[in-house]
């Protein structure tokens, strides 16, 4: 398809011939393959000087630019016929070149023509470019699942994206690619520790907001963050500064402290009489049936009879697609069957973490457990009662850390609990430095009398 023509023409069937009409454009290339687009002009009826006359009942003129009379007007309309049809001759010999035409080609050529600026290849800047990421972030599919980018992680995209647009109007600088340096990294970090979030939301005016500063592993999730972005931008050639690539450019962060429920703390909260108060029973109940499981709330809440064959668990994990099967144990059978062979209904995460909070402080699962975290770079200890601390994640990471105290293989555990790695597994799992202590006094003893027996 290497012929084409480009055309103007006026259909009207106004009988004032003073009265303006359109001036429209047609390209025609082979059979079937033709184009109409309005030219944004406008010009008499009786102006307008018809190359051949068209016999259709619509009575349309078609015609090259040209006009009876010596009209000043008509004149500057000819001049922009002629470069108009220029204009689209240029473009579509490009674009023959590419391959098929555009169904919408003619009227995106005139477009370009009266707003060419409009169609300027901007240069992708590291803040466009991060726009379009995130823009585009719910159609991207995560390699390693398979799956859509969770609704969580195009979340944390857009904190990124909004702490990095404060630190530039704190600088009163727009970043840019080459600004990503580890001056900018150590900058970007100070500016992060002086930042304060809310703690709660506020409920009401009256309400004052708590505020406290970023803890070391937000920061450091944003430094992650970050890198993906730059990752991306780089294997697209948008980005050819590398000075991200750092062995210093790292993603701050701290083992996180968070609690178990041991199974004396376990037995204690299944063995706690809530009858008179079903809401806690039922949390009290699903969050039990997690502790011996190990099930991710996801999973847990979306589990029914149909998961059950043979007094286990069949289930397909939805974070992994990995398929696992966990045997039911004694408190979950009797749960079970407690509710007719089905599971405790399900409520929000938000709601369950509130009302199993409640539920463990009127079981006295009161422990004193200190937590520390880095928040602001500074150091903070603070003193809690465990089912202050206690929340649906909880019952997972007891369930880990009960079987490896058991002495129970780490690679029938994490089979279940899906970690990948044991140096993960091993950070996932919480252990006491008393406990590991017990454990090897135990071990001793157990290798004495062992000793004995074989004398």
């Amino acid at each position: 398809m290497n012929r084409f023509t480009v055309s103007f023409f006026v259909r009207t069937s106004i009988k004032d011939k003073d009265k303006k009409v359109k001036i429209k454009a047609r390209i025609s290339a082979g059979r079937g393959i033709s184009q109409i687009a309005d030219t944004k002009l406008l010009i008499k009826a009786a102006d307008w000087k018809p190359e051949k006359p068209d016999n259709s009942d619509r009575k349309r003129l078609s015609g090259k630019a040209g006009f009876r009379g010596n009209v000043a007007e008509n004149e500057d309309i000819n001049s922009t016929l002629e470069k108009l049809k220029i204009h689209i001759d240029e473009l579509m010999k490009e674009q023959l070149k590419k391959g098929d035409l555009p169904s919408d080609f003619l009227s995106v050529a005139i477009d370009k023509y009266y707003n060419p600026d409009k169609y300027e290849e901007k240069p992708v800047t590291l803040f466009s470019f991060i726009e379009d990421y995130i823009r585009k972030a719910e159609h991207r599919i995560n390699p390693k699942t398979g799956k859509t980018i969770s609704y969580k992680m195009i979340r944390e995209y857009e904190r990124t994206y909004f702490y990095l647009k404060e630190f530039s109007k704190e600088k009163e600088s727009e970043l840019n690619f080459n600004d990503i340096d580890l001056e900018f990294y150590d900058e970007f970090i100070r500016f992060m520790q002086s930042r304060e979030t809310p703690v709660n939301k506020k409920k009401d005016v009256k309400q004052k907001v708590k505020l406290q500063k970023l803890a070391i592993n937000t920061i450091g999730k944003k430094i992650q963050t970050l890198k993906i972005f730059l990752n991306d931008a780089t294997e697209r050639g948008f980005n050819t500064n590398l000075k991200y690539k750092s062995h210093k450019f790292v993603s701050v962060s701290e083992e996180a402290e968070h609690i178990y429920l041991n199974e004396q703390d376990l037995d204690k909260l299944y063995q706690h009489d809530f009858s008179d108060n079903e809401r806690l029973e039922r949390v009290r109940d699903l969050f039990i049936i997690g502790a011996w499981t190990g099930l991710r709330f996801s999973d847990l809440s979306a589990l029914t009879a149909k998961n059950i064959h043979d007094g286990r668990f069949h289930v397909k994990q939805k974070k992994t697609g990995n398929p696992v099967i966990i045997p039911l144990h004694p408190n979950v059978k009797a749960i079970l069957q407690k509710y007719g062979g089905k599971l405790p209904p399900v409520i929000s995460n938000q709601k369950f973490n509130d009302y199993l909070r409640e539920a463990a402080k009127a079981a006295k699962i009161n422990s004193e457990v200190h937590k520390g975290i880095t928040r602001g770079g500074k150091r903070i200890s603070k003193k809690y009662e465990k089912h202050e601390l206690i929340s649906t994640h909880t019952a997972r990471r007891s369930f880990a850390t009960n079987l490896y105290k058991a002495d129970f293989p780490s690679i029938s555990i994490m089979a279940i609990t899906g970690h990948r790695t044991e140096s993960a597994f091993l950070k996932y799992i919480k252990v006491t430095p008393e406990e590991h202590a017990k454990k090897l006094e135990n071990f001793w003893i157990e290798r004495a009398e062992h000793l004995k027996i074989a004398r």
